[in-house]
C-alpha cells in the first residue's frame, strides 16, 4: 500500500514549482529530430517563399539644398538674421508634398495600375526566375465615367498591336496601340505594348489622392547629415525601371519648383521696381525744378562749408534710412515684429532718426536762405541716390532671373540597386529557421507539461511504491511486431516471443532481475500465485506476463500461465498453444475440466498455460464463481508458480475479483504515458478490494536526456555483456 509518510528518494524536488533547467534541456535533446524536422519545414518555406516571392527593387538618389543665393531684397539683411542653411525638415516636406509627388503622378501616368496576372502566390515570382516577366503595357491616357474609378478592368492582348478592355459586364472597347479607342464613356491610349498574344492584365485607374497615398507610404527622404544640406532619398517598386523613372521624377519635379520659386521672386521685385521707378523719377525731376527756380531767385546762392558738411551727412542718413525701409519690407514678410532681428532693425532705424533730427536742428540755427537751399539740394541728392539704388537693383535682378538655377543640386540621379532588397532572402532563413525552432521546442515543452506520463521509477518511488523493474523498450520486439502487423497479423506468434527469438535482449534482462527479486518477494506470501495486472490497455501487461512466464520456466519451474483476460486475451496466439476456443471461460461455466483446458508450450518446457477461452457475455460474473478460487488452489498444489494475467484495473473489475486468490500481486505501468496519478488510482482501488499490490513494473523505458540532465535525477543506464565475438 502507498505509504503517506514516505519521503522522496534523494533527487525527487522537494519544491514542484522550481524549473529545472537540466531537465527542461534534456527534453529538448530528447526531441531534436522533432525540433530539427519542423525547423527544417520553416526553412524549406522561407526557402521556397524567397525564391517566388515578387522582387523589390529600390532606387536611391541623393540631392543638396545649397545656401540661398541671395537673389531677392531680403538677402542684404543676411548679417542681422540667423543663420540661413536650409532647414532640412522643410526640404523633406517639400519633397513629399502633393505639389511634387503630384507632378511626378501626372508625368509617368502613375493613376494607372496594370498587373499582369499571374499564377497565385508563386507565379509572379516564377516567371521572374524565368525571365518571363518583361512585358510592358504604357497608359497614356484613359477617362472613364467617376463610378469606374478603381474598379478593375481586364486587358486581353489579342495579337501584336491589338487588345481588348473588359470588366464585369462584358467587353467594353477593342483598340490598336497608337490608337485611341473610345466608346460607351470610355476612352484609352495604349503608346506601347509588349506581351505575348493571350496575356491578360488587370488595369485600375486610381484616384490622385489613393496614389499619392502610396507613393509618400514608400518614398524615403532622409537627412544625411545635421547641417550637410545633403539629402538622402529612396523608392521601393516591384520593376526596377519605374522604381528609377519614379525616382527621377520626383527629383526633377523638386528642383524644378525650387528654380520657379526663385525666378518668381524676382519677377515679383522686378514688377515692384517696375512700377515705382516712374514715380520716384518724377519727383527727383520735381525737386530738381524746386532747386534750380530757388538758385536763379536767390541769384545762385552758395552754402557755407558747414552747411555742405551737414548736407553730405543727412543725405547719408537719407540713404541709410530709405535702405531699412526696404529691409523692414522683406523682414516684415518672415518676421513678427517681436523677433530679434524686426527689433535689431526697429533700433537701428531709431539711432539714424535721432542723429538726423540732431542735424535738423544744427540746421535750423542756419540763416534761413542757408536753410532752403540745404533743404532743396538734400530733397534732389538723397532722390539721385534711391533712383540709382532702384536702377542698380533693376539691373541686378533682370541679371538674376536669367541666370537662375535655384539652391537646389542634383548630386546623385536615381538608379536602380542590381540586385532587389526584398525579398531579404538570408535574413527571412534565419528567421524562419530560428521562429521554427521556437516554436517546435514551445510545442515539445507544452506537451511535456500538459503530458504528465511517467518518466523515471523514482516518480513511482517517491508515492512509496517499490519498483520491482524497469524494463527498457526492446527494438528487436518492436521490428517483429512491426513486421507482423504489416503483414496481417496471425496465429503464429510464438516465433517472435522476445524469450525465444533474443534471449540476450536488455528487457529479458530486466526481467530475469524481476524474476530474482519475486523469488524472495513470494517467500512470504500465502500462495505461489502471481497476478499481474496493468492500469490501463496497451501498456505491455501481456508482454511482462509471458516473457516471465517463459524465463521463469527455463529455470527449471513447473509454471502454469492464465489468461484472465477473456474479453481481449491472445496468450494463446502469443505463445501458439491452443485455438483459444478452450479455456478459463469453459472452466469457470463448468463446461470444460482443467485436464483439458490446460495446454503446453511448443519449445518451451515446464511451461503450461490456460487460454482465455471463449468471450462470454459476463467476464466479471464467471470470476466471481467458486470454480475461479478452486482452480487456483489446484493450480497453486501441481505448479511452481502460477501467473494469472489480468485485464487492466481501471478498465475493468476483473483484477481486483482475481487479486483476492493471489498471494502476489504487481501492476504494470507504461514509460511516458501511464501517469502518477493513474497508479495511485489504480492501487487505491486495488485497496478498496483487499487487494495489496507489492510493487509496479515499469515497461517500455527508453533512455531520455531529460533523467540524465535533471536535477537530482537519475536515468536507465544500459549496459550489454556477454560473449565476445570474435
Amino acid at each position: 500500500m502507498i505509504d503517506k509518510n514516505k519521503l522522496s528518494l534523494p533527487g525527487v524536488s522537494e519544491n514542484r514549482d522550481e524549473i529545472d533547467l537540466g531537465r527542461v534541456w534534456g527534453s529538448l535533446v530528447d526531441a531534436k529530430w522533432l525540433i530539427l524536422a519542423i525547423t527544417l519545414f520553416f526553412i524549406i518555406i522561407a526557402i521556397v517563399y524567397s525564391l517566388f516571392a515578387t522582387p523589390v527593387y529600390r532606387a536611391d538618389a541623393v540631392v543638396q539644398v545649397e545656401k540661398a543665393a541671395g537673389t531677392s531684397l531680403i538677402s542684404t539683411i543676411s548679417s542681422m538674421l540667423p543663420d540661413s542653411e536650409p532647414a532640412s525638415a522643410t526640404e523633406i516636406a517639400l519633397i513629399e508634398s502633393r505639389m511634387v509627388l503630384g507632378k511626378a503622378i501626372d508625368d509617368l501616368h502613375l493613376e494607372y495600375d496594370v498587373q499582369r496576372n499571374y499564377f497565385p502566390v508563386f507565379g509572379h515570382g516564377f516567371a521572374a526566375l524565368t525571365g518571363n516577366d518583361d512585358d510592358v503595357v504604357t497608359i497614356s491616357d484613359f477617362s472613364m465615367p467617376k463610378s469606374s474609378i478603381d474598379m478593375p478592368f481586364t486587358l486581353t492582348v489579342t495579337g501584336a498591336k491589338s487588345y481588348t478592355l473588359s470588366n464585369e459586364q462584358g467587353e467594353v472597347l477593342k483598340g490598336t496601340v497608337g490608337s485611341r479607342a473610345t466608346g460607351k464613356g470610355y476612352s484609352l491610349l495604349i503608346s506601347e505594348l509588349k506581351s505575348k498574344e493571350g496575356r491578360e492584365f488587370t488595369l485600375v485607374k486610381h484616384p490622385l489622392l489613393s496614389v499619392y497615398n502610396n507613393i509618400y507610404g514608400v518614398l524615403q527622404v532622409a537627412d544625411a547629415g545635421k547641417d550637410t544640406g545633403v539629402i538622402n532619398l529612396s523608392y521601393d517598386d516591384t520593376n526596377a525601371q519605374k522604381a528609377a523613372d519614379v525616382l527621377n521624377s520626383i527629383v526633377d519635379n523638386y528642383q524644378l519648383q525650387n528654380v520657379n520659386r526663385k525666378t518668381e521672386e524676382a519677377q515679383k521685385s522686378l514688377s515692384f521696381l517696375a512700377e515705382q521707378l516712374p514715380s520716384v523719377r518724377s519727383k527727383l525731376d520735381a525737386d530738381e525744378d524746386k532747386l534750380n527756380a530757388y538758385r536763379r531767385a536767390n541769384d545762385s546762392v552758395d552754402m557755407s562749408l558747414e552747411a555742405k558738411s551737414t548736407l553730405d551727412t543727412l543725405v547719408q542718413l537719407e540713404g541709410q534710412l530709405n535702405e531699412l525701409t526696404f529691409k523692414e519690407s522683406d523682414i516684415s514678410k518672415l518676421y513678427t515684429k517681436q523677433h530679434p532681428a524686426y527689433k535689431a532693425l526697429m533700433e537701428k532705424r531709431r539711432v539714424l532718426e535721432n542723429e538726423k533730427d540732431e542735424l535738423n536742428k544744427k540746421v535750423s540755427q542756419l540763416p534761413e536762405t542757408q536753410q532752403q537751399i540745404l533743404r532743396l539740394t538734400r530733397d534732389v541728392e538723397v532722390g539721385q541716390q534711391v533712383y540709382m539704388q532702384m536702377l542698380n537693383r533693376q539691373q541686378e535682378l533682370k541679371i538674376a532671373e536669367a541666370s537662375t538655377v535655384g539652391n537646389v543640386r542634383i548630386i546623385d540621379p536615381a538608379m536602380t540597386r542590381l540586385a532587389p532588397v526584398k525579398p531579404k532572402k538570408i535574413i527571412i532563413t534565419l528567421l524562419a529557421a530560428i521562429f521554427g525552432a521556437m516554436l517546435a521546442s514551445a510545442f515539445v515543452l507544452a506537451r511535456k507539461a500538459m503530458h504528465k506520463g511517467i518518466e523515471s521509477p523514482e516518480q513511482i518511488e517517491s508515492l512509496g511504491i517499490n519498483v520491482y523493474a524497469s524494463v527498457p523498450l526492446s527494438k528487436w520486439q518492436q521490428e517483429k511486431d512491426r513486421v507482423l502487423a504489416a503483414n496481417g497479423g496471425g496465429k503464429n506468434r510464438s516465433e517472435n516471443l522476445l524469450a525465444l527469438g533474443n534471449p540476450t535482449d536488455m528487457a529479458l534482462e530486466a526481467i530475469r532481475s524481476l524474476r530474482t527479486s519475486l523469488h524472495f518477494a513470494m517467500m512470504e506470501a500465502k500462495n505461489n500465485i502471481l497476478m499481474i495486472s496493468g492500469v490501463s490497455p496497451s501498456i505491455g501487461k501481456s508482454f511482462i506476463s509471458a516473457n516471465l512466464a517463459a524465463i521463469l520456466a527455463q529455470a527449471g519451474q513447473r509454471v502454469l500461465l492464465i489468461d484472465a483476460d477473456m474479453r481481449k486475451g491472445y496468450m494463446h496466439t502469443l505463445l501458439d498453444s491452443s485455438d483459444g476456443n478452450k479455456g478459463l471461460s469453459q472452466i469457470l461455466s463448468g463446461s470444460l475440466p482443467i485436464n483439458e483446458a490446460i495446454h503446453p508450450v511448443k519449445k518451451m518446457e515446464n511451461l503450461s498455460v490456460i487460454s482465455r477461452g471463449q468471450i462470454p457475455p459476463n467476464p466479471s460474473e464467471l470470476l466471481m464463481n467458486k470454480r475461479f478460487s478452486d482452480l487456483l488452489e489446484w493450480a497453486n498444489q501441481h505448479y511452481d508458480i502460477v501467473l494469472v494475467d489480468t485485464p487492466p484495473i481501471l478498465a475493468v473489475t476483473d483484477a481486483a475479483i482475481c487479486g483476492r486468490s493471489c498471494g502476489t500481486s504487481l501492476l504494470v505501468a507504461r514509460f511516458e504515458e501511464t501517469t502518477a496519478k493513474e497508479v495511485e488510482v489504480s492501487i487505491r482501488r486495488f485497496e478498496q478490494n483487499g487487494v495489496d499490490i507489492k510493487g509496479v513494473i515499469l515497461n517500455v523505458v527508453v533512455p531520455r536526456a531529460a533523467s540524465q540532465y535533471g536535477n537530482g535525477g537519475y536515468g536507465y543506464y544500459q549496459y550489454q555483456y556477454g560473449n565476445a565475438k570474435k
